[in-house]
This record gives C-alpha cells, sequence and structure tokens, in this order.
C-alpha cells in the first residue's frame, strides 16, 4: 500500500550529519505499475531505446508493465525508431514521437487527459531538471494529476562501493545524478507541496538475462546481499521514485 504524501518543505536543515527519514526500498518497476492500475497514462521517455527490445516480454519494460495493467497508455519520446504513425505496443498503447520538453503543445493538439504522468529514469538525462519539473504546473490540464519519476540514487551502495577502488559506474547519457537531498531541493524550488520520496531497491535483471549457470547465480547472490544492505541502510539504495501531486 502507498504512503500518504507529506507536505513540502520537509524539515531539512541541510547540515552535513542531518538525520534523513526514509521508508524501506520498494520494487520500482513493481511500484510505479500499481499506481498506474486502471489510469490513463502519459509515459515519458517510454522507449527505454538502449535496452526495450531485450526487456519486452521480459517483465523489466516499464512502459509494457504499465499498458498491462493500465486503461490507456500513450508514450511520447524522440526515439528514431518510432514511425510518424506511432508505435503500438499493446492494444491499449501506443508509443508517439514528440518532445517531452513540448508537453503542453502535445496535449493542446489531443482530447488526451492523463490521471498519472509516469517519467521513468529520464530527469537524470535532461539538462534543466528543474526547468522541467516546473513545466508541469504551467499546464492547467494537468492541474490535481500525479506525476511519477524514477531515478538513480547518488548514494547509492553500488556507487560507494566501487568508489573504493577509484571507479565510476555512469550511463555516458546521463548529464547529472541526484541525492535524496537534491530531489527534496528541485522539488520545493520548483514549487511542490506535496510528494514523497521512496527508495527503490536494486534489480539486476538485464545482467540476468545475459548471462547463465554459474555467473546467474553469482548475479542472483550478489543481488541478495545488495538489497539486504539497501533494507538496512535505505538511503543506499539504488534509487528514488518521487510521487508528486502536481
Amino acid at each position: 500500500m502507498r504512503a500518504e504524501m507529506t507536505r513540502a518543505p520537509r524539515n531539512l536543515s541541510y547540515t552535513p550529519l542531518e538525520f534523513i527519514e526514509i521508508g524501506r526500498p520498494v520494487d520500482r518497476i513493481g511500484y510505479i505499475r500499481n499506481a498506474c492500475r486502471n489510469k490513463v497514462v502519459l509515459d515519458l521517455g517510454a522507449m527505454d531505446e538502449t535496452a526495450f527490445a531485450q526487456k519486452r516480454g521480459q517483465g523489466t519494460w516499464l512502459h509494457e508493465e504499465i499498458a498491462g495493467v493500465a486503461d490507456r497508455v500513450i508514450g511520447l519520446d524522440t526515439s528514431s525508431v518510432i514511425p510518424s504513425s506511432g508505435l503500438t505496443t499493446a492494444r491499449n498503447a501506443i508509443v508517439l514521437k514528440g518532445d517531452i520538453l513540448r508537453l503542453d503543445d502535445f496535449l493542446s493538439h489531443t482530447d488526451f487527459n492523463p490521471d498519472i504522468i509516469v517519467a521513468g529514469e529520464l530527469i537524470e538525462h535532461l539538462e534543466n531538471p528543474l526547468e522541467f519539473l516546473r513545466s508541469f504546473r504551467r499546464i492547467p490540464r494537468l492541474t490535481g494529476k500525479i506525476l511519477l519519476l524514477s531515478t538513480p540514487n547518488a548514494t547509492a551502495i553500488h556507487n560507494c562501493l566501487i568508489a573504493l577502488a577509484n571507479r565510476e559506474s555512469t550511463h555516458h547519457d546521463h548529464l547529472c545524478i541526484l541525492s535524496f537531498k537534491t530531489i527534496n531541493t528541485l522539488l520545493v524550488r520548483a514549487g511542490y507541496e506535496n510528494y514523497q520520496i521512496i527508495p527503490y531497491h536494486s534489480d539486476f535483471a538485464e545482467m540476468k538475462q545475459r548471462n547463465d549457470g554459474t555467473g546467474r547465480s553469482l548475479i542472483v547472490c550478489g543481488e541478495f546481499v545488495i538489497e539486504l544492505i539497501e533494507k538496512m541502510f535505505p538511503l543506499m539504495s539504488f534509487g528514488l521514485i518521487v510521487e508528486i501531486a502536481v
């Protein structure tokens, strides 16, 4: 069951050793899928272009999982693989080619009225995350709707561990990596008053798909250990989900 949203600004003083109240990590896809059940959904950056072909039918493509429970889903993405007529992904879902940073233009030319806007693993790719968050509040049709976004966590356990060996694991398309406090700061400056930040645990689905036998067993064991650490220290979870009342 999803928790009640917390009214912002949170009682954070931004001191170096400040205690942060944060819940236990959840399953990212499961949480977002549950929130979209029986809803009309606008899925921004839906394609997951680097891996969607491998993820189809595996329970790991967020767009596909949302379509499995939602009433209707329209995805919006700039991917070159999307034809001009759009890409039908399910009986109730389609991905259209469009600019997520000009969402007002898209909505003004359609009668589509979403209940929920999803932006999964998207904000870290954007040049101006603050302007992205502010943009939703300027679209009257989205007032009172729910915005769900997820993003990798700067203080994730794997980031901390590999840094001990002078290494970093960051995708070449990521322009920033956010922490609990930086996300909170963005939300406050964007003018949001009701939101919650929920950690989500690691899931090495793609690594498990690429390996079998002993290799896969080692990955599963590693995943179990990391998830145990994440339960004990949730601020070290793999990523963060933000649920916002626009």
